[in-house]
């Protein structure tokens, strides 16, 4: 498994941005040692970091290469800083279309990616959750899927304590009647007619974004769409992101597993 660490100047960031991509593209035939796959274009995850965390997280925290590599899945983890993933007040922070649209165009012109949407997916944790969710739906014409782990979608609830987060927007009022809202991004898709991604939701019961996470778990029931939902009796840590990424790879159709040999997976067989 090839794990890059790439910068490259992003045109609707207007600077230099970092991301750690994991490509598959190194696996050898057992018994020619002549690398496999070498035609294909793989299928993608762009995969978002959470509040305070960057393009190292997912990598240092979670088995999501070992894991991918199996898969023979191509993952992009970008840096988002602390944007939510989402236009910031600043001048040059487009972080929707960074995600939404440059960033697949980009990774696509540098990596044997797939340029199909039924092969590209994204998920993200906490903030990266909220990323995900709203980028995915937003940016539907790219993703097919989406997975939001512990997604940080408490940002237009009334009940919750959002502190920092209302420091997002002009005016977090207006923003709540825009697409940075989930529900009225989805409301939009619907109304667009375009097609609904396939959702992956997931939260523990002591997180304080479950109640968040159920609700628009059952929204997303509500409106069609087709959810897969998983929780246990976690918070919000990395063992719960770690056994949800794993969970995700299994949800996505990614069909071939373990084409090649790999670092690692070489097996000695008996009177060998």
């Amino acid at each position: 498994m090839a794990l890059l660490q790439v910068n490259y100047l992003s045109g609707v960031l207007f600077r230099t941005v970092t991301m750690n991509v994991i490509l598959p593209a190194d696996k050898i035939d057992g018994m020619t040692g002549r690398y496999v796959n070498g035609e294909r274009k793989y299928k993608t995850l762009y995969l978002l970091h959470g509040l305070l965390g960057n393009y190292t997280d997912w990598v240092c925290g979670t088995r999501i290469q070992r894991w991918a590599e199996e898969r023979n899945l191509a993952v992009v983890m970008p840096s988002g800083d602390n944007s939510f993933y989402i236009k910031g007040r600043m001048p040059f922070d487009e972080y929707a279309e960074f995600i939404g649209k440059e960033l697949p165009e980009v990774c696509r012109r540098m990596f044997p990616l797939s340029e199909k949407r039924k092969d590209t997916y994204i998920a993200g944790l906490s903030m990266g959750g909220y990323g995900a969710i709203r980028n995915g739906i937003v940016y539907s014409d790219t993703f097919s899927h989406i997975a939001g782990l512990s997604a940080a979608i408490h940002l237009f609830d009334k009940d919750m304590d959002r502190g920092f987060e209302d420091g997002l927007y002009d005016d977090p009022a207006k923003a709540a009647k825009t697409d940075l809202n989930p529900n009225v991004a989805l409301e939009e898709l619907l109304k667009d007619g375009r097609k609904l991604p396939r959702f992956y939701l997931s939260c523990g019961r002591n997180d304080d974004l479950y109640g968040v996470n159920v609700a628009f778990r059952d929204l997303l029931k509500e409106k069609g769409a087709d959810v897969s939902w998983d929780e246990d009796d976690s918070g919000h840590d990395w063992d719960f992101w770690d056994s949800q990424i794993k969970k995700v790879l299994e949800w996505l159709p990614l069909g071939d597993v373990n084409s090649g040999l790999s670092s690692g997976n070489v097996q000695i067989r008996e009177g060998e």
